[in-house]
C-alpha cells in the first residue's frame, strides 16, 4: 500500500468511528458514580425478614436501590429510607418499579421483626436482608462494602461505622450506580427515571 493510499485508508477509518460516534445513543449523564460494567456487586443470595430466599433475579422488571445498614444507625440509615420512601412517592406510579433492599449489617441485634417494623415506619414495600454471620463476611466483601464495629458503653450498645449509599440496579438486573453522598433526592429521582426509561 503506497503512503498516499494507506493516509486515505486512515482517514476513511476515522471518518466511519466519527460517523457512528455520532449515530450512538447519547450516554446519560448521571448524577450517581456510574458503576456500569464494575466486577463486584453482581448480585447476592441472602434470606429476607420474611423467611424467604432471595436474588436479584426475583426483582426483575424494577430498579433495585440496596442499601448496607443497621436499625440501631442514628442518623445514615433512617435517612437514606426516608429519602427512598421519598422518592417512591414523587415518582407517583412508576415509583411502584421502584424495590426497596435494606442489607442488615447487624444480625445480632437485627431481627426480623426488628427489620419488619423499622422498615415499616418508611414504605411497607421495603425488604430487609438477613445474612448469617459467614454470609455477611461474604456479602461485604463482594460488595466491597465498609463495616467496623465500635465499642460502646456496654457489649451490647455498639454502634457500626459504614458505607452509606445505594448500589442501584437496572430492570434488567445490571449494577448501574451507586449514590454520591448527601444527594439530593432531586437528582436521586433523575437517575431512577432514566433507569426506568431504559437508559
Amino acid at each position: 500500500m503506497t503512503e498516499c493510499a494507506r493516509r486515505s485508508f486512515l482517514a476513511s477509518l476515522v471518518a466511519t468511528a466519527l460517523a457512528l460516534a455520532a449515530c450512538a445513543p447519547a450516554k446519560p449523564a448521571f448524577k450517581s458514580f456510574d458503576l456500569t460494567g464494575a466486577d463486584y456487586a453482581l448480585g447476592f443470595e441472602l434470606t429476607d425478614h420474611l423467611g424467604q430466599r432471595r436474588t436479584l433475579a426475583d426483582f426483575k422488571g424494577k430498579v433495585v436501590m440496596l442499601f448496607f445498614g443497621y436499625t440501631q444507625c442514628p442518623d445514615a440509615c433512617p435517612t437514606a429510607m426516608f429519602q427512598l420512601a421519598e422518592l417512591k412517592r414523587e415518582l407517583g406510579a412508576p415509583g411502584e418499579q421502584v424495590q426497596g433492599l435494606f442489607v442488615t449489617l447487624d444480625p445480632e441485634r437485627d431481627s426480623s421483626d426488628m427489620l419488619k417494623a423499622y422498615l415499616g415506619n418508611f414504605d411497607p414495600s421495603f425488604l430487609a436482608l438477613v445474612p448469617t454471620p459467614e454470609e455477611l463476611e461474604v456479602v461485604v466483601t463482594h460488595y466491597k462494602a465498609y463495616r467496623k464495629k465500635v465499642a460502646g458503653p456496654t457489649p451490647t450498645s455498639y454502634t457500626l461505622d459504614h458505607l452509606a449509599g445505594f448500589y442501584i440496579y437496572d430492570p434488567k438486573g445490571r449494577l448501574r450506580l451507586f449514590t454520591r453522598p448527601n444527594m439530593a433526592t432531586a437528582d436521586l429521582r433523575s437517575d431512577v427515571t432514566a433507569l426506568l426509561q431504559g437508559s
